[in-house]
């Protein structure tokens, strides 16, 4: 309680003292949280990977099944561990099955996500630097989309900052204090390797480099019991896989080693890759999050961040080294790391993100010194809105029913359609085709619609024997459509087309089995 009173009396103190920063801040929050849930009702992403979640985390509350590992990563066989099913299970319960509910707390975590990068620019230069961040981590077009997505990778955006937030801690307090802050570390670490393991994987070598230059510094570094602590921690994060896997018959470790090993995930770069494409991949990556499209003279506000970050690196020599090391040593550990069949997607970059944007924001902040820096970093912020919030409204205010359009409103018209017209049927049966094969989104969405209208009757939906009357459901495959017209070729013989309603990218067809 005194640390929670303490906490509160600090931040009135401050909130008075800096009350026009607070109200900007509080504006770039709500903002942020408003354009991360407008209408997501309509526009939220649920596919594969969702309904694979939901219909988990359904068992879990209905059939009483937990959960010793997560969803399977981009890495055959390699399964992260449960922290994401935990986490947002209590708000697919409180929604009554709802999807929107942890789509909500997800977009929440990455606007508190936001604040904590406003107070490390805050505390590692000035209280500019944190609104630059601030700004750009709010109305970047790509973390908007980032924090909109209901995903185990989300989450990664806070975690990430909440570590880099720890090791500053231990490098900047000078009490005792500073040694608990490695049991966050180790949390934090653990956490994160269950959220998205092929970003978090370089964490680990990340704080080892950070532990050497702690060393450099010859600054204390922890205690034995500190060291045990943290490492018994970090072992806990990971005791429902190594329970998962002993009761597996060793099928994680196996498989680890056969990615690691047979499948050679890490090469020699010098021979497997080609590094100027590397450099360039993650200069698209990277880049992109502030500028989601080129423009003229881009280059001249990515010069201007890099000329700040080296005329500030004398005196913010620890914030810009810290920074460096933790997205500087994953960057390395991606050049020999070869991925999911050697392709590494942007989303395995979540978790250096937030830093990276800190790192620019630094450099930035350097320049409002003088009333030339002020012109130049508040002409690039009026740029980079001037791109970003067309695409955010475009994004946001898209309309449902164009004819490639599939996102979780019309995908429940289509459900909640089937539903209603099969109302005096004593009998249906439903089939489901969607790229890629596997209808994980429109399985959840049927079981969870079917509870509410009719509890576990499911409105006389018949999975398990064939009804005359069934209702075929696709969704528009572009890339492959000769795969829709075989699957729907078995219904042209043995079933007449009845009625045929479409949704966007989603048909619905009900037809009579001859």
């Amino acid at each position: 309680m005194k640390i929670i009173k303490k906490f509160k009396n600090l931040l009135f103190k401050s909130i008075r003292r800096y009350k026009f920063t607070y109200a900007v801040l509080a504006l770039i929050l709500s903002f942020s949280f408003f354009l991360r849930i407008y209408r997501i009702s309509e526009l939220l992403g649920f596919y594969y990977d969702q309904g694979r979640d939901a219909l988990v985390i359904w068992r879990f509350w209905h059939e009483g099944k937990p959960f010793l590992v997560g969803p399977v990563t981009g890495l055959e066989g390699i399964f992260l561990g449960p922290f994401y099913y935990y986490l947002i299970a209590p708000f697919y319960l409180i929604g009554g099955g709802n999807p929107i509910y942890p789509a909500i707390f997800l977009a929440f975590l990455s606007v508190i996500a936001i604040g904590v990068v406003f107070y490390l620019g805050w505390r590692m230069q000035s209280l500019f630097t944190g609104l630059i961040a601030a700004i750009i981590s709010g109305f970047s077009y790509y973390f908007v989309q980032a924090g909109r997505w209901l995903a185990n990778p989300t989450p990664i955006l806070l975690t990430s900052v909440l570590l880099l937030l720890s090791m500053w801690k231990i490098i900047e307090d000078k009490t005792e204090k500073s040694e608990t802050f490695w049991f966050s570390v180790a949390i934090l670490v653990g956490i994160s390797l269950q959220l998205e393991a092929a970003s978090a994987i370089f964490y680990i070598p990340m704080v080892i480099i950070f532990i050497v230059y702690l060393v450099l510094l010859r600054k204390k570094l922890f205690s034995f019991k500190t060291f045990i602590f943290s490492t018994l921690i970090l072992l806990l994060t990971l005791l429902p896989q190594i329970i998962f896997n002993f009761r597996h018959e060793n099928i994680l470790l196996d498989n680890f080693s056969k990615v690691i090993f047979e499948e050679k995930s890490f090469k020699n770069p010098f021979t497997s890759y080609n590094l100027i494409k590397k450099r360039d991949y993650f200069w698209n990556v990277f880049s992109s999050k502030i500028f989601p499209r080129e423009i003229k003279y881009s280059g001249v506000y990515y010069l201007l961040g890099l000329l700040g970050i080296f005329l500030t690196l004398k005196k913010n020599s620890k914030a810009i080294i810290i920074l460096s090391i933790f997205i500087g040593i994953p960057l390395i550990g991606y050049i020999f790391f070869q991925g999911n069949y050697g392709n590494i997607y942007d989303y395995y970059m979540t978790g250096y993100y937030l830093p990276a944007v800190l790192l620019f924001s630094i450099g930035l902040g350097y320049f409002w010194k003088n009333l030339l820096g002020k012109i130049l970093v508040l002409l690039f912020l009026v740029v980079f809105l001037n791109v970003n919030i067309p695409l955010i409204k475009n994004y946001i205010s898209a309309g449902t029913d164009g004819p490639t359009h599939i996102t979780l409103g019309n995908e429940l018209d289509a459900v909640n359609w089937v539903f209603d017209d099969a109302s005096e049927l004593d009998k249906f049966n439903i089939d489901v085709y969607v790229p890629p094969v596997i209808p994980h989104s429109y399985e959840y969405l049927f079981l969870w619609q079917g509870n509410v209208r009719c509890g576990k009757s499911l409105c006389n939906w018949e999975k398990n024997k064939q009804e005359n009357v069934v209702y075929v459901l696709f969704e528009i495959d572009p890339p492959h459509p000769e795969r829709l017209e075989n699957w729907l070729s078995r219904y042209e013989e043995n079933s007449i087309l009845e009625k045929e309603v479409k949704f966007g990218g989603v048909t619905v067809q009900r037809r009579l089995r001859i």
